[in-house]
Order: structure tokens, then sequence, then C-alpha cells
């Protein structure tokens, strides 16, 4: 308990008494001590004899680590001397004392309720003290209540507390916006989303959200201004926009602020392509994600014509040296063919077969001057890209939380997911469980109540787990087989002839060169050899 602040509730009287493990409770968090006032020093041990008449429960009040420690704790009226603990201290009357509580089940019950309670006030407490700093003088504490308030909304439903503060906290968004630098006006800009999700699509959102657009736009267009805060509100903007914006014309606004951005990476009219550092690249790959996510909630006739104007242009972000531009450059693309066929089912595009040569070269890249993991990244990506342009195919995943499961079959729905999860980040599996406005944009209905005993006999037997994952494992291992890269070192494998149809294909590189093809794509070990 040293340097613990304490918080000292009335209890029954008793006499005598003393502060010992036996009468302490983990799960209450409480202590049993006699004394009418108590102040317990820094220095005091885990126990204590208390001079005093009054029977009071010390309850600790949640000091964390790296808080403030209080060299002295005081509950005012007339001070009890507090001697250290020891064995010879512990005399069989105050041992007798410790156990006349006859029943300390009921108390811990009562108790464990109570702790509840008192843990909600101690985190709303908590949040009341973050808002309260983020007007601090100092930078430091500011970036912690932003980031403190962050975890808070993405780990837990504070619609309540929040919509009450809903202004309060958008004035210090605001302000840290106009007034911070770099790592702060990014925290502000996730917080600023976060809170826009808690309150979900309505008025209150919108009123958040009327306030700190004009600022988001602003930092957005400023040249001088950081370039990670930039980057941050170019995302923001995005998701703030599909959340609380209500006009269809404003939407079509943003998009266009958004457009201006990364329509900088196109190519030239030449068909060179631009020198962009790595930072600005990025902020064009934010702005493009962004507006690909509000291609979503477009009209058939805004669909058309973006296919129109940028379809056609998009395609050169391939070309990018940004691994993360081409492929957000693809995603978009697959996501614009996804709309563009639910509006037209005949939907053709002039430059398809190009395009297909395009994607199909980068879903099988080797160049040796880029990254492996990059290149990995990136022909997994586009392996998924080509099949839905070539032939509107999509790979489905299913999302489970709790006891329900969600599919993500769709380039819009994935884009969407994506997007939120981008700012919820672990509390997602939570946030579809329990926020009712992400539960309408995913389609999942009312959240379902499920109590902890249904909960745990719903739950697969560890076992019945390991053979359902090992048949994934081994599907999974099959359908991707054919994509996987074959090649073997012709100096540590013994060389041997496979038929391949009407070719002959030697495992030696003289064989390779005289063939003419890639026959190292094609060579399997030796044992799959004597299998075929």
């Amino acid at each position: 308990l040293a340097g613990t602040l304490l918080a000292v509730q009335p209890w029954e009287r008793q006499q005598g008494g003393c502060i010992s493990s036996e009468i302490f409770h983990p799960s209450t968090g409480k202590l049993f001590l006699s004394c009418p006032t108590t102040t317990l020093p820094p220095n005091t041990n885990s126990g204590g004899v208390v001079a005093g008449g009054g029977h009071f429960v010390l309850r600790i009040a949640g000091q964390r680590r790296g808080a403030a420690r209080f060299p002295e704790i005081s509950c005012g009226g007339q001070h009890g001397a507090v001697l250290p603990f020891s064995d010879e201290d512990a005399s069989i009357e105050t041992l007798s004392h410790c156990s006349s509580f006859s029943d300390v089940t009921s108390v811990a019950d009562e108790g464990g309720e109570a702790s509840e309670d008192t843990a909600q006030e101690d985190f709303q407490y908590k949040l009341k003290g973050f808002i309260d700093s983020t007007v601090d003088k100092s930078a430091k504490t500011r970036q912690g209540a932003l980031d403190g308030l962050k975890t808070a909304m993405a780990t837990r439903i504070l619609y309540e507390f929040i919509s009450e503060r809903r202004m309060t906290i958008t004035d210090s968004i605001e302000r840290c916006l106009k007034k911070g630098k770099g790592e702060e006006q990014r925290a502000a800009a996730s917080l600023a989303c976060l809170l826009c999700i808690q309150l979900g699509s309505g008025i209150e959102s919108e009123e958040v959200f009327k306030s700190l657009k004009p600022i988001f736009k602003n930092i957005l267009a400023d040249g001088s201004a950081n370039i990670q805060a930039r980057q941050a509100v170019a995302t923001s903007l995005g998701l703030c926009t599909l959340v609380a914006e209500d006009d269809i014309l404003d939407v079509q606004a943003t998009m266009e602020c958004f457009e201006s951005l990364f329509t900088r990476s196109y190519a030239r009219a030449d068909g060179t392509c631009p020198s962009i550092s790595p930072q600005m690249s990025q902020l064009h790959v934010n702005a493009l994600l962004s507006w690909a996510l509000l291609l979503t909630i477009c009209s058939a006739s805004q669909l058309k014509g973006v296919l129109k104007t940028h379809l056609p242009r998009l395609q050169r972000l391939l070309e990018s040296d940004d691994v993360n531009m081409r492929i957000a450059a693809g995603e978009t693309i697959a996501l614009l063919f996804e709309l563009a066929r639910d509006i037209d089912s005949e939907f053709e595009f002039d430059e398809w077969e190009e395009l297909c040569n395009k994607l199909n070269a980068l879903a099988t890249d080797c160049n040796k001057h880029r990254a492996k993991t990059d290149k990995r990244k990136q022909r997994s990506v586009f392996r998924d890209v080509l099949k839905a342009v070539e032939e509107g195919d999509f790979q489905s995943e299913t999302i489970r939380f709790g006891t329900e499961r969600m599919t993500i079959d769709s380039w819009v729905r994935k884009r969407t997911y994506d997007a939120f999860r981008e700012f919820v980040g672990s509390g997602m599996n939570y946030h579809l469980q329990a926020n009712e406005f992400i539960r309408d944009v995913f389609e999942l209905g009312p959240p379902v109540l499920v109590d902890s005993a249904t909960m745990k006999a719903m739950k697969i037997p560890r076992f019945e787990r390991h053979l359902h994952n090992s048949a994934n494992f081994k599907a999974r291992t099959k359908a991707r087989s054919k994509f996987r890269d074959k090649r073997v070192d012709p100096n540590k494998t013994k060389p041997y002839i496979l038929l391949c149809g009407a070719d002959t294909i030697w495992n030696t590189p003289q064989a390779k060169w005289l063939c003419g093809v890639q026959a190292h794509r094609n060579v399997h070990t030796q044992s799959q050899a004597h299998e075929l």
C-alpha cells in the first residue's frame, strides 16, 4: 500500500483490529481497518496496528503506474497513530477479531457489485481528467490526454458520457488542431474520427463535424503544414464525411479536395512519373483511399463521371515506385469495376486488355530491386485485383466476433471495414458487437446480448478447434500452391528430367537457357517428379 491513494468509507464500528492480509479482498479491492481516521505515509508496510476505535473500509481508489505519488493521505478528523506491523503484534485477540466476520462471502459479494460501480466511477473520473488536460499548457500533457481519450473510445462504448460533453471535446480538438504541432495534430484528428464513430450518424455527429470540417480542409490544402498532420487529416476527413455528412453535394466537394492531392501522382502528358518524396506519396495514398471510401456512397451519375475521368488515369499509378501507392491504386480500380458492374452488368473498359497485362505483371512481379516483403504483399493483393477485373470475383473473408460472424464479400465492404479498423484497431470486434452505428453500416441488426454462461457453453473445445484449423490450413495450402514459387537451386539437387506435355525440361541452367523459357517456374522437387 506504500504510496497508494486510499479512500476511506464508514463501516460498522468495532473495537480493536489491524491491517491484515486475512481481511483484504483482492476481488473488491477493500481493506477492513479499525480507526476513526487514518493517515498512511509512503513508507507504510503491508500492514500496521492502528490506534483507534471506529471500524472503516479502505478502498484502493485506482492509483496507476506513472501517476503522482502522494506523500500523505489524510481523511480528516483526529489522526490515529500507525505503527509498523510485525508477527509479534498479531496477538490471539487480534486474530480472533479478524475472524469474527461470520459472513465473509456475503460481504465479498456485496463488495463485488459495489466494485463494478466504483470502477465505472473511477473510469469516468479519469476521462474527465483527460478532457481537462487537453487544454493544459504542456504539449506533452495534451498529447497524453488525447491518447488516453483515443484508447478509451476505441475500446469502449461511451455514448452517454460523450454525448453530454461532445462540444467540450470538440473545442479541445479544434484548439489542438489549430495550435498543436505534429503528433498532437495527428492525435486530435484521430480523436475527432473516433468521436463521430461513438456518436453515430445523427445530429450530434453532424454538429461536431460541421465545426471541424473547415479546419480539416485548411490543414489538408496548406502546403506548409506538418506533413504527418496532413496525412492524418486526409484519413480522418474521409471517414468523418462518411459518418457525419448529410449533404451529397458536400461529399462531392470533399472528394474534389482529395482529388487535388492524389492526382499530383498521375503520370505527366509525356508519360514520365513525377518525382515525389515518400512522405508526400503517403499523403497521396491516404487521400486516394479516403476518396475511394466516399465512392461507396456516391450516386450512379457521379460514378459514371468518375469512371470516365479517373479510371484511364488510375492505371498509371500502377507504375509508381511506392508499393503502397501501387496497392492503393489497384484496390481502387477493383472497387471501381465492382461499382461499375453494379450499375451496368455489361460494363466494358476500352483499355481493359492493357490493364489486365499490368495487373498480371504486378501479381507475378519478380524484380530484384524491390524488397521481398513489398513483392510478397503486392503479389497477394494484385492476384485478387486481377480476379476482380477479369472475372468480377472477390476472395471473401469471414470475421468472427463473439457468437456472430460477418462475411467481407465485396470490395465495397472491404474498403469500409478497413477504414473503421484503422481507427478502432484491436477494439473492432467489440464495436462490431456493441456499437449500433457500426452494426447498421454492416447490416448486422441490433446487438445480440449473450451472457457468460451461454458463451462458455457455445465455445468449441480446443481439440476440435485444432482439427478445424488443420483442415483449413491444408485446404488453403492446396488452393495457393499454384501461385507459389517452385524454384529450386540446381546446384543443390540432382539432375533429373521432368516431362511436361510435349516439352522436356532438364533441371540445369543450360537446359533453361536452351529452352528459352522460364523453366524454373515449372520444375518440381525430385520426389514430386517421381510422383508425376
